[in-house]
C-alpha cells in the first residue's frame, strides 16, 4: 500500500504529495518510470552514448573514463563492480538509434518512436531540422530538450486513448505567467519570440493530428514549453560515478583504501581538465507522481537515479510524519546554499513562484541582493 497521497495543498501550490505514513532518513518513498525522457541535444552531440528510451549508458566506466580524460590506456581497477550488459544493446530495424535492450527498444516504440522513427543520416528530416534550431538557441549547460516535448506529442497521439493522454499531460502544471509575481518563464520572454515561433512551426512539420493541435497553435505550445520547462526533471546517468560508488563500498585495507581513493581522485582531475564539470550522460524527464513534489529549500526528500537509467527513486532525507508534505529542492546542491535573494531569483525564472518556505521566511529580514553573482547581474543590467 502506498505511504503517500496526492491532494490540493492550497490554491497556490497546487497539487502536493503528503505522507500517510512514517518515513525514516533513508527510506525508499517512491519509484517510477517517466512518461517519456530524453536526452540533452548537446549531450548527446557531444557523444554520450545512452538507450534512446531510458538513458542508460551505452559503455562501460572504462570506456567513459577514458573518452572524458582523453586517455585510451587508463584501466580501472574491480572492474566486476559494473554490470554494463552492453550484450544487449540493440537497434531501431528502421532507423538504427540504440537501446540499451530490446523491452527498451519495444517500449519506445510503443510509446512514441512509431511516429517519429527517421532516418538519423538525412539532415533535412525535419526532427534533424528541429533539433539543428533547438541546439542553435539552448547552448549548454541544458535544461531541457526540444525533443521531450515531441515525445509528448508522440506520446498522445500514439496512446490508445489520445483524449485521455491529452487530459493527463495538462494535468501537470503548465502555466506560463504567474499573473501574482508577474514572472514569465525564462524559456518564453519577449525576446525569444521569435524563437518560439519558429520552433512551433518546426514541430508542427515533425507531428500533427487532431489530438495534438491543441498544443501546436502559439498559445498551446507556450504552456507545453513552459511544462517541459518547470516540469521537466533533470536525469543524470554516469557508469564512472556508479563504479565509483561500488568500488568505496568494497572491505578492502586501509592502505588499499587510501591508494584508491588517491587513484579516483586523479581519475577526476583527468576528467577535469579535459571535459570540464559535465560528466554525466543527462537529459530530462516527465514524471507523473514526482512532479507533484514542491520545492523547498530545506527538503525532506530528494530524487535520485540508483538504477543508472531513467527509473527514479525518491528517499526521506529526515523523518517525515504521517500529514507531512513531501518536498525536494529543486535547485541544485550549489544554488541551495546561496542567500535567500538568489535562491529566490533562480525559482522565479525557472519555475515561477517567489518561494517563501521555511528557510525563506526565516531569512526575510536579508537584503535583496548578497551574493556576488547576484551583484554582477546588476551591473550588467546597468551597462545595458
Amino acid at each position: 500500500m502506498a505511504g503517500y497521497e496526492i491532494r490540493i495543498a492550497n490554491c497556490k501550490k497546487g497539487k502536493s504529495l503528503f505522507a500517510t505514513k512514517q518515513y525514516e532518513q533513508g527510506d525508499v518513498i517512491l519509484e517510477e518510470d517517466p512518461l517519456v525522457s530524453c536526452q540533452f541535444a548537446w549531450n548527446a552531440a557531444y557523444r554520450y552514448l545512452a538507450c534512446d528510451h531510458c538513458m542508460r549508458p551505452l559503455e562501460t566506466p572504462e570506456q567513459n573514463v577514458r573518452r572524458l580524460s582523453c586517455k585510451p590506456d587508463i584501466v580501472l581497477p574491480h572492474s566486476n563492480c559494473y554490470e554494463s550488459n552492453l550484450e544487449n544493446v540493440t537497434t531501431c530495424d528502421h532507423c538504427g538509434v540504440l537501446y540499451c535492450c530490446e523491452s527498451c527498444k519495444q517500449q519506445a516504440y510503443v510509446i512514441y518512436h512509431r511516429s517519429l522513427c527517421h532516418d538519423i543520416s538525412d539532415v533535412q528530416h525535419p526532427v534533424m531540422v528541429l533539433l539543428e534550431a533547438w541546439k542553435q538557441m539552448h547552448y549548454p549547460p541544458e535544461t531541457t530538450n526540444i525533443l521531450l516535448l515531441v515525445r509528448i506529442l508522440a506520446y498522445i497521439q500514439q496512446s490508445p486513448d489520445p483524449t485521455a493522454a491529452a487530459a493527463k499531460i495538462k494535468q501537470f502544471c503548465h502555466r506560463t505567467v504567474n499573473e501574482d509575481a508577474e514572472l514569465v518563464h525564462k524559456l518564453l520572454g519577449d525576446q525569444f519570440t521569435d524563437q518560439l515561433n519558429t520552433l512551433r512551426e518546426l514541430t508542427a512539420n515533425v507531428i500533427s493530428g487532431d489530438h495534438i493541435q491543441q498544443f501546436l497553435t502559439p498559445d498551446g505550445f507556450c504552456t507545453l514549453m513552459a511544462l517541459i520547462g518547470t516540469n521537466g526533471q533533470g536525469i543524470g546517468t554516469s557508469p564512472l560515478a556508479m563504479w565509483v560508488n561500488n568500488v568505496l563500498e568494497l572491505t578492502m585495507s586501509d592502505d588499499e583504501r587510501q591508494q584508491l581513493d588517491l587513484f579516483i581522485d586523479k581519475l577526476y582531475q583527468y576528467v577535469e581538465e579535459e571535459s570540464g564539470t559535465f560528466l554525466n550522460t543527462e537529459g530530462s524527464g516527465l514524471y507523473q507522481l514526482q512532479s507533484s513534489c514542491n520545492h523547498s529549500c530545506v527538503p525532506n526528500a530528494e530524487s535520485s537515479f540508483p538504477y543508472g537509467n531513467h527509473r527514479l527513486q525518491l528517499k526521506a532525507l529526515k523523518t517525515i510524519m504521517p500529514g507531512d508534505e513531501i518536498c525536494i529542492s529543486y535547485l541544485d546542491e550549489c544554488s541551495l546554499q546561496r542567500s535567500r535573494h538568489s535562491r529566490q531569483k533562480e525559482l522565479a525564472q525557472n519555475y515561477l513562484f517567489v518561494c517563501w518556505c521555511e528557510r525563506c521566511s526565516a531569512q526575510s529580514s536579508q537584503p535583496d541582493c548578497t551574493s556576488e553573482e547576484d551583484m554582477s547581474d546588476e551591473e550588467v543590467d546597468a551597462d545595458d
